[in-house]
């Protein structure tokens, strides 16, 4: 079955859209403003062997904030849309491109997250020395292709390393929707091409949750 529509790539995107809002809401707040989408994204991650998008992020359900973030960002109806959050998204286009020409790098990340996945026989993936994991591979391998992004907050909450861990590991659920998006036909010239069809086919996702 091919995935190569409009409705699954407007799943990838939210998942996008998703880590980088929660990403943005812990870097100035400290702490996370949904579990449910936190820890769907984190285990999209370790979600290799799905083939569908849906099920690789857990059911709409757990990309509501999502699509509410991609119809603020695209729609902007009222003036919600978050200029730090298209930054992200930015970031984490721009970071998946630099990853997927380097073969050497996914391999490794490939490897990293097997490891992950073993960790998870014994630990919850919301659990401290899982995020640390996410952490240590999102700057040992992803952080470095460049450009880095700059994520911007309070200070007294982007110092603590705990902050610190759930933020990479959001950037690293965010590099993987992006990679998803790009490999089920996504571009960046569709979000300004076709960002009606975008915003209604998220507006019907969001009616499934």
């Amino acid at each position: 079955m091919s995935f190569h529509t409009l409705e699954s790539r407007s799943i990838a995107f939210a998942a996008m859209c998703q880590a980088a809002y929660l990403v943005d809401k812990i870097a100035n707040k400290g702490i996370c403003p949904d579990a449910v989408a936190f820890n769907a994204s984190l285990r999209s991650i370790v979600r290799t062997d799905s083939a569908a998008p849906l099920e690789i992020f857990g059911g709409h359900e757990s990309l509501k904030l999502g699509y509410k973030t991609v119809i603020a960002q695209l729609d902007n109806v009222d003036g919600s849309r978050n200029m730090q959050i298209t930054k992200y998204v930015a970031g984490l286009m721009a970071l998946e491109r630099k990853l997927s020409a380097n073969s050497g790098s996914l391999n490794l990340l490939g490897e990293r997250i097997n490891q992950v996945n073993r960790q998870l026989a014994h630990f919850e993936i919301d659990d401290s020395s899982v995020l640390s994991n996410f952490d240590s591979i999102y700057k040992d391998l992803i952080s470095n292709l460049g450009p880095k992004i700059q994520v911007n907050g309070n200070p007294s909450y982007l110092q603590q390393e705990h902050t610190q861990h759930k933020i990479r590991a959001l950037l690293l659920a965010g590099v993987r929707a992006a990679v998803l998006w790009r490999q089920i036909g996504g571009k960046r010239r569709q979000l300004l091409l076709s960002r009606k069809a975008i915003v209604h086919q998220t507006k019907q996702n969001l009616q499934r949750t």
